[in-house]
């Protein structure tokens, strides 16, 4: 069968069966973006509420560049891999230099900018600017080795290449915008990686992974290395003379996590015990000597690349005053301040167990 039949097929299928998102109800330059940058590692499900929000806020690239990034992150709180975030206000900044406000529609012009890769701006010029830019993401990669059979790993840079090569001959060139999300719907919906829908799907007849079985196997992935396991430990450190506070400290901007704040602590090192890492990494940060007291909770968090066991210790303040010796910032602040800073999901948790306990330390309440 022809490549315009498969377009048509597809097109026709996706009429029928797409999602109305609210991206897609007006999908100029900015909100592409903005939706595409979010749904990088986060389901839809999960963004939808998210890019409301950040839209109310920042209804254009003039709003978000000339916003504190400290608000950013606030918005951005809870989704995760926050390097977006900072890649966003960024970029948002250098259009507004650059570009006179203006997402371009080159693909150098876009690549130049921050957090944005060949993906991110395939969909801009794709779907904003009705260019015939290919679009291969997680779903995309899924569809097309199971269209070809592809039975080498897909990470492989030369298959990578290959597939990009593959989406950039069956994008329409009139209808691109359609036609990449069309193929991202039906990786999403139907093509998924366990049990695929096959007898729905509109490329059934095209599908080579499924005329000789093999769709179950599909895509090859190359065998990845274990996580590497890390214990953490995080302080509650309340404050010897001013009851109800205790101390945040905010994480380099340029960082894992940059710029957002947390219980200070950090990793455990070989013989230590948790009370001990607890006490070097507040002085090696903060330059304050503690006495480590009770344990809070303990709790698994994944990350992309390792795990950790986060440790969480209250803690009394003994001595010296906090400086920015390995933080950006620190404050002592009390429970009802707390929403006014922007903190990562596994400090959220911290936050709750105090809650749970009236946001008193554990000798207050013996």
């Amino acid at each position: 069968m022809s490549v315009d039949e498969l377009r048509r097929r597809l097109l026709d299928w996706f009429a029928a069966h797409r999602r109305d998102l609210p991206w897609r109800r007006k999908p100029t330059p900015y909100r592409v973006w903005v939706s595409e940058t979010m749904l990088q590692q986060t389901q839809v499900a999960t963004v939808l509420p998210y890019y409301e929000r950040f839209l109310a806020r920042f209804p254009t690239i003039e709003a978000l560049a000339a916003a504190d990034l400290a608000e950013v992150l606030k918005l951005w709180e809870g989704m995760g891999y926050y390097r977006r975030a900072h890649h966003l206000h960024r970029a948002a900044q250098m259009v507004v230099a650059q570009y006179n406000g203006e997402l371009p529609s080159d693909e150098a012009a876009l690549l130049a900018l921050p957090g944005i890769g060949r993906y991110t701006a395939g969909a801009i010029r794709a779907i904003a600017f009705g260019l015939p830019a290919p679009m291969v993401d997680g779903n995309v990669r899924r569809v097309l080795a199971r269209l070809d059979d592809v039975d080498e790993p897909v990470d492989d840079p030369a298959v990578s290449a290959r597939l990009w090569a593959r989406a950039a001959e069956l994008v329409d060139p009139k209808r691109p915008g359609d036609f990449n999300q069309a193929l991202m719907e039906v990786g999403s919906t139907l093509c998924r990686p366990r049990r695929p829908a096959c007898a729905a799907c509109p490329l059934a007849d095209f599908c080579l992974a499924r005329a000789r079985g093999t769709q179950e196997q599909r895509p090859v992935r190359r065998r990845r290395l274990p996580r590497p396991h890390y214990d953490v430990v995080a302080g509650i450190v309340w404050h010897a003379e001013l009851p109800g506070r205790f101390l945040i400290a905010q994480r380099p901007p340029d960082g894992m996590l940059g710029g957002l704040w947390e219980f200070p602590g950090g990793k455990r090192q070989a013989g230590e015990s948790l009370p001990q890492a607890l006490e070097r990494e507040l002085a090696e940060e903060l330059g304050i000597r503690v006495a480590v007291g009770d344990h809070l909770l303990s709790f698994n968090h994944a990350y992309s690349h390792f795990r950790i066991t986060l440790h969480a210790y209250h803690a009394r303040h003994l001595g010296g005053a906090p400086q920015t010796l390995g933080v950006a910032d620190w404050r002592w602040v009390t429970a009802s301040e707390l929403d006014a800073f922007a903190f990562a999901r596994t400090d959220r948790r911290i936050i709750a167990a105090l809650a749970a306990g009236g946001f008193r330390p554990p000798w207050e309440r013996k």
